[in-house]
């Protein structure tokens, strides 16, 4: 994954337990998962709608 191991993402991890805090992360956690899942939610529903109605929309 992009080339990062263990002791990157460690790192990783205390940098931002250092600059949000601890009470912070887990609403960062959240609202990334729930944008993660918005957007995926998003290409289906554009994967879902057929050409011939996108393109009425379009117009």
């Amino acid at each position: 994954m992009f080339g990062l191991g263990t002791p990157e993402l460690v790192i990783i991890l205390v940098i931002c337990f250092i600059v949000f805090g601890g009470k912070r992360l887990p609403e960062l956690g959240a609202g990334l998962g729930k944008g993660i899942i918005a957007f995926k939610r998003g290409l289906r529903a554009s994967e879902e709608t057929p050409p011939a109605l996108a393109r009425e929309e379009g117009e």
